[in-house]
């Protein structure tokens, strides 16, 4: 997603635009041709960076610099955005028993690592008369998964398949508990090698 076209000098439109100067100072409203010459003077480029403000606001910068800060600013949120992975782990109906189980410990680990995992199970064709089947698998799975993970969405028919998303279960902070030190309540303390 790219933003929005600036308009640079003799591009701005407006009238009357308020001015930003090089160092950060409000230079105020100004009509158009006054900020382009205060521009020029500084050696500098005249950019609007609100277009929809009223009356439009205008810096005096550098516009290559400007550019490039504007992108590494782009860069850095978007290398900041933490997206929500979902992991898909597939099944047939008779599928073997161990290969169930390594499937489960797979899930198991995706669940650990904080991810969703999307449980599918494929139905080709005969096989679509064993639905029942499919929905007391997925029960059994969600089952083994039920220790670190929840449903999210239940087991549901799309299409062929049956699917369900699991994910990982919010960690829950464990209280402080209140340790009272052993104080010693009243008394002599005797010091090894001391005789009373």
């Amino acid at each position: 997603m790219h933003s929005p076209r600036l308009k640079v000098n003799g591009l701005i439109r407006a009238r009357e635009v308020r001015v930003i100067g090089d160092d950060g100072s409000q230079l105020g409203i100004l009509p158009l041709r006054d900020a382009l010459t205060k521009a020029l003077e500084t050696g500098l480029d005249l950019v609007e960076v609100a277009p929809t403000a009223n009356p439009p606001v205008c810096r005096i910068v550098d516009f290559g610099k400007f550019k490039y800060e504007q992108s590494k600013k782009e860069h850095t949120a978007k290398a900041h955005q933490k997206g929500v992975q979902i992991k898909e782990i597939q099944f047939r109906p008779f599928t073997g028993e161990h290969d169930r189980e390594v499937k489960v410990r797979h899930a198991k680990e995706f669940l650990h690592s904080k991810q969703k995992v999307k449980i599918t199970l494929l139905f080709r064709g005969r096989e679509m008369s064993f639905q029942d089947k499919g929905f007391e698998i997925m029960g059994q799975i969600a089952q083994h998964l039920s220790d670190i993970g929840h449903e999210e969405n239940a087991p549901k028919k799309e299409g062929r398949n049956i699917s369900m998303v699991i994910a990982p279960k919010p960690v829950k902070s464990a209280p402080v508990k209140n340790i009272e030190m052993n104080q010693p309540t009243g008394g002599t303390i005797l010091e090894k090698g001391s005789s009373s």
